[in-house]
């Protein structure tokens, strides 16, 4: 199966929009306006996978951030509580 190019969310949604428009409007036959709702429904189901698939890499990217800041406050309480070494004796002046 090919898969279609990929459309902005944008010109998705924007053409759900209108689809909705046209059968709040009425006036269309019923065959049209089955059409159209059958049209709204994929463009509704297209607009919601793609709002997943964002949510999902908000998501990925919060975890990662969080685990990276973890690592970071790991790392520097292992850095202050480190063991005293000869390195930590101060230089004789003089």
């Amino acid at each position: 199966m090919a898969s279609e190019p990929a459309e902005p969310f944008e010109e998705l949604f924007q053409r759900l929009e209108q689809a909705v428009a046209k059968l709040e409007e009425g006036g269309l036959p019923l065959e049209e306006a089955l059409a159209v709702y059958e049209e709204g429904m994929r463009l509704a189901q297209r607009c919601q996978e793609m709002l997943d698939q964002a949510e999902l890499r908000v998501t990925r990217l919060q975890e990662a951030f969080a685990s990276y800041r973890e690592e970071g406050a790991n790392r520097s309480l292992r850095e202050e509580v480190r063991p005293y070494s000869e390195e930590d004796e101060p230089l004789a002046e003089g």
